[in-house]
């Protein structure tokens, strides 16, 4: 996206110029999360279908998912430690451009031909991303002057508008490249990316605010001796697990893979469980706690479902799905650029549906619109039977694909943006600035769940599960929107 770049008197920490009417800042900040979008959906798009091609890993489908949920889950559970660190230990800007490189070796790694490798480059892209997540929307923040600033919504409209383009392009580009080249130069096109995002970030820091350099509550040398000694003590602990488990040759993938799926659902419900008991919030701090894990559940289960259009759906197209049309022939791999793009096209819409049913009086409730959220993602996956039943031995249309898609990212418009909003507005002031990494957990809950299935035989490509997961959906979207005028209650002064 090209800049718009006028002078003006107020906003930009390097003094005047401006990016569409905001902060120049904010043009190192869009950029940056557009290339590092770029290359973790570049390589997201490549991960399933390199881990079961012949010529890949050639894992089963369900190897192949369980690892795709385990490293999706373990991004979103690793934004929580990231915060911290930007909090406590870098300062937010130190901790991106050092995640930036992170994410870069991770990708370099992946594009070594060798399985071990390979393993170890997926740990780096999620410890990397987990840095970054938290971090640069922190950025974003520290560019405008207070939650009042009247530019601030605007601001992360078009940072996220980076978002959303960073994932359009990348399966189309990394994509065709992996699949019809080479999967390792894919992978390297990832790196490339990343590089490019982390030179203009370290370029444009001069129109960051100061605040981004400073760590908001940095550990004292106690404190920092104490953390130091339990991250010792837990990484001998591993060290001499996994030595006795390789050592005395048992060991599998499973080994790896278990655990992370299992901490990323015991670690949520440890964090709500110790804000939940936490006896200095107030009562009305306590029920809007109540209410807030009926959202978290619900968003779990959605997310569940959600995140196999990256999995599921890709292996089953990788397949079943015919990706000719008139004739010209498009990589597998390029339906993952149709979520993105509907975002841009619809998400507009939606917001202005939202206003002119506001001034209306008849705008939905939180509550509605995550019921019809969880309902629009169940009808997806009764839509993905459709094609499923249908395919057998043979090759179904794409626009299949194109319509689950669409009727997810529907539901992704109802839910997210509403979570993301509800998440602020509920969160204790205690932990306002943490509720926001709870959130993401939500997503760690969910894809490892869909790992776990996978790992212990479920087959997430068979109309059963498929049904099952679909009405669970619905019927998760039918009790929040039963029990709507009890979690209305638990939410106080919030609508």
């Amino acid at each position: 996206m090209a800049t718009s770049l006028t002078k003006e008197s107020t906003g930009a920490p390097s003094g005047g110029k401006t990016f569409f009417g905001h902060p120049r800042g904010l043009a190192t900040l869009f950029m940056t999360e557009m290339w590092e979008r770029f290359s973790y959906y570049g390589m997201r798009a490549l991960l399933p279908l390199y881990l079961v091609a012949p010529e890949g890993l050639g894992l089963d489908a369900g190897t192949a998912i369980a690892i795709y949920s385990v490293y999706v889950s373990t991004v979103y559970l690793l934004a929580m430690p990231g915060g911290w660190f930007g909090d406590r230990v870098w300062g937010p800007r130190k901790t991106t451009a050092i995640a930036g490189a992170v994410i870069m070796l991770g990708h370099l790694l992946l594009a070594v031909p060798s399985n071990g490798v390979f393993y170890v480059g997926l740990l780096f892209v999620a410890v990397g991303s987990g840095l970054l997540k938290s971090n640069i929307s922190t950025m974003v923040g520290h560019l405008y002057n207070g939650a009042d600033d009247p530019r601030r919504d605007g601001g992360f409209t078009v940072f996220y508008m980076g978002i959303n383009l960073g994932a359009f392009a990348a399966p189309l580009v990394i994509g065709t490249v992996g699949q019809n080249v080479n999967w390792h130069i894919g992978f390297a096109l990832a790196a490339v990316g990343m590089a490019i995002g982390l030179g203009q970030f370290l370029l444009g820091t001069r129109h960051l605010s100061e605040k981004s350099s400073v760590v908001p509550k940095p550990l004292d040398a106690a404190e920092r001796a104490a953390t130091l000694k339990k991250s010792m003590i837990w990484l001998l602990i591993a060290v001499v697990f996994y030595g006795i488990v390789v050592g005395t040759g048992t060991y599998t993938l499973n080994w790896v893979m278990v655990p992370l799926m299992l901490v990323g659902l015991i670690v949520p419900i440890i964090v709500l469980g110790r804000i939940k008991r936490d006896k200095e919030l107030t009562t009305t701090e306590q029920s809007k706690v109540s209410g807030y894990i009926w959202f978290f559940v619900a968003a779990a289960v959605f997310w569940m479902i959600y995140d196999q259009g990256g999995s599921t759906l890709s292996i089953f197209a990788d397949s079943h799905a015919n990706t000719s049309v008139l004739g010209w022939d498009f990589p597998v791999s390029w339906f993952q650029s149709v979520n993105p793009v509907i975002i841009m096209a619809l998400a507009p819409v939606a917001a202005m549906i939202w206003l002119a049913l506001a001034r209306k009086g008849k705008e939905p409730s939180t509550v509605t619109k995550f019921s019809l959220g969880l309902a629009l993602i169940g009808i997806s996956f009764f839509v993905f039977l459709l094609p499923l039943t249908a395919a057998g031995d043979g090759k179904v249309s794409p626009w299949w694909l194109v319509l689950i898609y669409f009727v997810q990212t529907v539901g992704e418009l109802t839910l997210s943006p509403v979570g993301l909003s509800v998440t602020t507005k509920m969160a204790p002031a205690k932990y306002g600035s943490q509720m926001m990494g709870v959130w993401f957990l939500a997503v760690t809950a969910g894809d490892a769940v869909t790992g776990l299935l996978s790992t212990y035989g479920a087959d997430l490509n068979g109309s059963g599960v498929v049904a099952l997961e679909a009405a669970l959906a619905v019927i998760a979207g039918g009790a929040v929107f039963m029990y709507r005028k009890k979690v209305k209650e638990l939410m106080g002064d919030v609508h």
